[in-house]
């Protein structure tokens, strides 16, 4: 590996993780001539690609930032962090990777990303989830949100504001 600082190729190896339920390795590197340290990441070459089925029954290729930007757009302006958005993308990844192989219909996605997302902000959810079911008039969001309501809020609670289930 070739250092980015003093450009020679003699560098030892400090440290080595794996990461991305182990599709890459991250290595600590130190350069043997100017003794600085750098990080490289290796990435597993895949031999095959995973495929997306979505409900019109066309396939493409799984794309990890279409998962993240739904989530960044139903987290903006709630009190999720960029941290907690990969954190839900990798659990939601890592759930897609452990059961399917080459092919994960979008629904799967979809609910693994409510479900993890329900764990986190429940706005966020109820966004999330009017998008992806998309409902078909405001009754239908009112039940999803009373369903959100039912599970987080204590029944003491609702009786004292009236709220009937």
């Amino acid at each position: 590996m070739r250092c980015p600082f003093c450009k020679e190729d003699r560098d030892r190896v400090v440290d080595s993780r794996s990461s991305d339920a182990g599709r890459i390795i991250r290595r600590r590197r130190q350069c043997l001539i100017c003794k600085k340290r750098f990080t490289t990441y290796e990435k597993i070459g895949e031999s095959f690609k995973l495929y997306v089925v979505k409900k019109d029954n066309s396939r493409i290729p799984y794309d990890r930032d279409k998962v993240v930007a739904g989530l960044q757009k139903a987290c903006y302006k709630r009190p999720v962090s960029a941290a907690q958005v990969q954190q839900i993308a990798d659990k939601v990844e890592e759930s897609i990777f452990q059961k399917f192989d080459k092919e994960v219909s979008s629904a799967f996605i979809g609910e693994s990303v409510m479900k993890h997302l329900g764990a986190v902000d429940n706005v966020a959810y109820i966004r999330f989830a009017s998008v992806y079911r998309n409902f078909s008039d405001a009754g239908e969001l009112i039940e999803e949100v009373s369903h959100v309501i039912a599970k987080t809020e204590p029944l003491e609670q609702l009786t004292l504001f009236n709220y009937k289930k």
